[in-house]
């Protein structure tokens, strides 16, 4: 999906969300979704201050929690990244990420069948999930040739 639709995309989300996309937000957004693949806050300071000379670290984080929280972003615990969501909706869905250890690259996958066996696990305990990303490490196809 191109970046002009995918703003107008959020954009509307936020509007039904009440949910205000700050000119901030809507440039980390923008930033993140120029990007191929997961980034780091500071990459993208680096980028952002290209723009905007006056950016500190506070104002992507400020960004990218707030982009997080509606499910524009997810955030990659193991190797301190975010990687843009591009087919967020009005539900919150199961985040899984095969990370290559090789080249970084992290590719969003989606199994409804590992999302039921952890929800009746997490069930079974008294658990109530609020919200899931399972990380995978491994190798990509790419660095296995």
């Amino acid at each position: 999906m191109d970046t002009a639709k995918l703003l107008e995309k959020a954009k509307l989300a936020c509007q039904k969300r009440g949910a205000r996309l700050t000119p901030a937000r809507e440039q980390v957004f923008l930033l993140m979704a120029e990007n191929e693949g997961a980034i780091g806050a500071y990459d993208l300071l680096d980028k952002l201050k290209k723009v905007d000379p006056s950016a500190k670290p506070a104002t992507v984080y400020r960004a990218l929690d707030f982009l997080a929280k509606q499910s524009f972003v997810h955030k990659i615990e193991s190797i301190n990244a975010f990687l843009l969501c591009d087919h967020f909706s009005d539900c919150n869905h199961p985040v899984q990420l095969l990370i290559c250890d090789e080249c970084g690259d992290v590719e969003e996958i989606q199994s409804n069948n590992l999302d039921l066996v952890i929800r009746a696990m997490a069930d079974a305990s008294g658990f109530s999930i609020t919200q899931q990303i399972v990380e995978a490490h491994g190798v990509c196809q790419q660095c296995q040739k």
